[in-house]
């Protein structure tokens, strides 16, 4: 997700959520959010919770870098991408 503040400045979000209980495991904000970050929060996720099977994710540059497509493949993460201008 992204937004901008009043300012003019644009911020992106990466939220983490359990579908099934609807709990938010993971929010991480901030202007850019890079691949490697994503990792990041997958494996502190990994140590708390285990990895999702699953993650649903639109087209930004950060979630189609290709070391954040090979982590999901190393660690058997199915990638669903949902359609331009749908939430779901």
């Amino acid at each position: 997700m992204h937004d901008g503040l009043y300012c003019g400045s644009r911020f992106r979000t990466l939220n983490i959520i359990d579908e099934r209980t609807r709990e938010c495991l993971a929010i991480e904000v901030d202007t850019s959010l890079p691949a490697e970050r994503v990792i990041r929060v997958l494996e502190r996720l990994r140590v708390d919770r285990g990895l999702p099977k699953q993650i649903r994710i639109d087209n930004a540059p950060e979630l189609i870098a290709v070391n954040l497509l090979n982590y999901c493949e190393n660690n058997q993460i199915a990638l669903c991408y949902i359609q331009f201008g749908k939430l779901q």
